[in-house]
């Protein structure tokens, strides 16, 4: 192997973290453009981020498969509209495999902070093995979901049976004639709770807040419908392009909350229609408008509530004891099995807490973001130059497919590369001053979208309620302004002391 290539180089041009989604379309694009010293740091054996570790039972995405891929890697044998967690980890690996990433990527190698060497202009990235990697260009492409969010519950450590998170979830463990709480309502319940209803003894489902949940397209492709998209891939970019359009069409009522409560009227009919029970069905509906919070598509929740064997409650957790839960009401119910649908940390100021980012004279990152945390672009951020994000601050989506927005971020940060190189420079850094106006005009608009004006908290959100997760605007204008990196919003420099390596 080319020792310009090898994955365990200390000094590269680019360094990745993350082989997730974003990592991987960053690998790739780089290579496309013949820049091929780079390396990928992986923490876990394998590629696939989220769909790596996301295996509990009925996951799938809630996108549909032709725009949960990249737009150059098309699928024609996607097997249903939306795809489950296999099939899309599959893609993933056969993606990486064509492109040969695998053999640019050093597995089993934890970044656990950066520091910035301003005469050098280089980055150095420490390991958990001690190692460290030296780079001119890196990308955090670690992603928002991918620490679990583990309740603190009085008394969960003397609990006698089994508990687990569903990003963790055991399929060593027979859930089969058990008595099972499972709490949290979110994407990731609503899936395995259908599931593993039939196979266990009791099923006790604890809400906080309930959840928007519009049907699902549960269609499969034809195999007709597969050989056409193979002969003629025309017709699945168009197919892909009228996914596209249709999704971008739902951000309509993100951006008019009385359009949305109008819409809301057709899901509670939706809801009465699937569940039997008055008094559980009123439980389910939200008080809040719809879009507020991430809606959900599903056509087996709500009927599992019809089950003899499953139960709602949406009392607060007050303790757990060794056998059982007990509620903030004071009632009780006896438990083998706490699985946690309680999704995960997605505030950076959180989850960074232990991986220091240290950038110009010292700065840190989590100083920087000690209020919120922001970037121009979700791409860039002042004072950190060469170090750029995938799907960072405000370019999450509650209506389109993240792929897009990270084929657009890839794009820019290519671009930015290539810059620095034909500028005959060594760094870009973002201009302050550009980069607060970028963030002070989005929540501006942000303030006007149902994300605030809804009536509801959620993981958008920070603790105070200023939203730092989500894009809010059509997904075309993001591909707009990340076409190319408009020079006169970055400083260009070079390095005060000449790099040898």
């Amino acid at each position: 192997m080319n020792s310009r290539v090898n994955p365990r180089n200390r000094a590269v041009k680019v360094a990745i973290v993350g082989g997730g989604f974003g990592g991987l379309c960053m690998a790739i694009k780089l290579r496309e453009a013949g820049i091929e010293d780079f390396v990928v740091l992986e923490k876990a054996g394998e590629l696939g981020g989220t769909w790596r570790e996301n295996t509990y039972p009925g996951c799938a995405c809630d996108v549909q498969s032709h725009m949960y891929s990249f737009s150059f890697e098309g699928n024609p044998d996607w097997s249903a509209r939306y795809s489950g967690w296999r099939e899309i980890q599959e893609y993933i690996l056969a993606t990486a495999r064509k492109h040969d990433i695998h053999a640019r990527t050093r597995f089993h190698a934890q970044v656990t902070g950066a520091r910035f060497d301003e005469a050098r202009a280089r980055w150095t990235l420490d390991l958990t093995d001690g190692d460290q990697v030296e780079c001119q260009h890196w990308v955090l492409a670690s992603g928002p979901l991918h620490v679990p969010q583990i309740p603190k519950f009085p008394g969960l450590e003397r609990f006698q049976g089994k508990v687990f998170h569903s990003s963790q979830w055991d399929h060593d463990y027979d859930l089969a004639g058990k008595k099972v709480v499972s709490v949290g309502t979110g994407a990731s319940a609503i899936q395995y709770v259908p599931q593993i209803a039939p196979l266990v003894e009791q099923l006790t489902v604890v809400q906080r807040t309930p959840g928007w949940i519009i049907p699902r397209d549960e269609r499969r492709y034809s195999a007709l419908s597969k050989t056409l998209f193979r002969r003629f891939p025309a017709l699945r970019k168009l197919h892909r392009a009228r996914l596209y359009w249709s999704n971008e069409s739902r951000v309509l009522p993100i951006f008019h909350p009385r359009l949305a409560s109008l819409l809301e009227k057709a899901v509670k009919q939706f809801i009465r229609f699937q569940v039997k029970d008055k008094d559980t069905a009123r439980r389910l509906t939200p008080s809040y408008t719809l879009g507020c919070k991430r809606i959900m598509i599903s056509n087996r929740y709500y009927p599992t509530f019809n089950r003899d064997n499953v139960e709602l409650v949406t009392e607060g957790v007050k303790e757990v004891r060794e056998h059982s839960i007990v509620f903030s009401d004071g009632s009780e119910r006896e438990m083998d099995c706490l699985v946690l649908g309680t999704g995960f940390v997605v505030d950076p100021r959180i989850y960074m807490q232990g991986f220091p980012i240290v950038g110009r004279g010292g700065r840190t990152l989590q100083d920087d973001w000690k209020d919120a945390s922001e970037a121009y672009l979700g791409v860039t951020v002042a004072g950190y130059p060469n170090l750029f994000q995938m799907v960072g601050p405000n370019t999450g989506l509650g209506h389109n497919s993240i792929v897009f927005m990270i084929e657009c971020q890839a794009r820019y940060i290519l671009d930015a590369i290539q810059q620095v190189d034909a500028r005959g420079v060594d760094c870009l850094d973002v201009k302050r001053s550009e980069m607060d106006v970028f963030n002070e005009k989005l929540q501006r608009d942000v303030a006007g979208t149902v994300w605030q004006q809804g009536g509801c908290s959620s993981w958008y959100q920070q603790a105070d309620g200023k939203n730092v997760a989500i894009w809010p605007y059509s997904t075309w204008r993001y591909w707009l302004k990340t076409r190319q990196v408009d020079a006169g919003k970055y400083h260009w420099e070079k390095a005060r002391e000449t790099v040898t390596s």
